[in-house]
């Protein structure tokens, strides 16, 4: 007989993680919650969870940072990254490091027990990603599209200067 499953959430907002631990709690699963990486790691020693929900951004902290050290306890652990900024570098990272699966938020509690099943199929990962740097490109432009053009309040949005926004958008776009 197989134990019990434990889950561990990992997600740096309290209100989504107290009602991801709620939903997970009406199915009787057994869960546990963190909001920091520090956190994680000590309930993941205490509990040794079977499952790990994980958030690519804790703070100012990656979550991707969090993988390795969460296979090292046990190699076991299904773990799946979930986030609000779904990129195909990231996916193909956290992939890498040893995450079963990708989600974009925002996802519910049964996508998210779904994407740990064996059926799920991870993301489609092309064999020939676009550069970061196009990447970084399409991203711009999708939060300048997002802003109405708005050069200023697009630079606040992505965490930079503004002239460092209008010198990228000076450059003419990446090629695939």
């Amino acid at each position: 007989m197989m134990p019990e499953p434990n889950y561990l959430i990992i997600d740096d907002d309290p209100v989504f993680c107290r009602v991801l631990e709620r939903a997970f709690k009406r199915r009787e699963l057994n869960v546990a919650i963190a909001t920091d990486s520090r956190t994680a790691l000590q309930q993941a020693q205490q509990m040794q969870p079977s499952h790990v929900v994980l958030d690519l951004k804790l703070g100012t902290e990656s979550g991707l940072e969090l993988i390795i050290p969460l296979l090292q306890l046990d190699k076991d652990i299904r773990i799946l990254l979930l986030t609000g900024y779904a990129s195909i570098p990231t996916a193909v990272e956290a992939m890498r490091r040893g995450a079963v699966n990708y989600l974009a938020k925002p996802a519910d509690a049964d996508s998210i027990l779904a994407a740990f099943e064996p059926a799920a199929t991870p993301p489609d990962i092309p064999d020939d990603p676009p550069s970061l740097r196009r990447l970084e490109w399409e991203h711009i432009q999708r939060v300048l599209k997002e802003y109405e053009g708005n050069i200023s309040a697009a630079a606040r949005a992505m965490g930079m200067h503004r002239r460092t926004l209008q010198r990228k958008l000076k450059k003419r776009p990446v090629a695939q």
